[in-house]
């Protein structure tokens, strides 16, 4: 398929604009893995972050240059093994949360329903729980 001397201007100038944010998209992605991987909290509190507006900077990038053109099929495919790459860290994540509720039903049982376990931790409700006792 012939491209046109324009049409490769525009490609050009797609991967120039896009290359920057899916690299720090690409480069988010590993600190956050990395910081997981070694369960440091600080770390992946603030490389989640980093993530998290290198995502959205991508995103808003592609959209700008998917109106002003096609966008090159490898940087498609970049794009689409980062989202799959965010997809199963999450995934990781919400296997690790899930863990970590079980653990804690198991050290922190509740008595038959007189306690509630919440954000702030274990808590006992407390004995005037709104009906009166004659």
């Amino acid at each position: 398929m012939m491209t046109s001397p324009s049409e490769m201007l525009a490609l050009e100038r797609a991967t120039q604009a896009l290359e920057r944010p899916l690299s720090a998209l690409e480069e988010a992605l590993a600190a956050l893995s990395e910081a997981l991987r070694e369960r440091d909290a600080s770390r992946i509190e603030s490389t989640a972050a980093d993530l998290h507006r290198a995502l959205s900077a991508a995103v808003e990038q592609f959209g700008r240059c998917k109106r002003q053109g096609p966008i090159p099929a490898v940087l498609r495919r970049r794009l689409m093994s980062a989202g799959a790459q965010v997809a199963a860290q999450r995934e990781i994540l919400a296997r690790a949360t899930a863990s970590l509720d079980r653990a804690i039903d198991v050290l922190l049982p509740a008595t038959a329903g007189s306690a509630i376990y919440a954000a702030g931790g274990l808590a006992e409700r407390s004995q005037h729980s709104g009906s009166t006792h004659a």
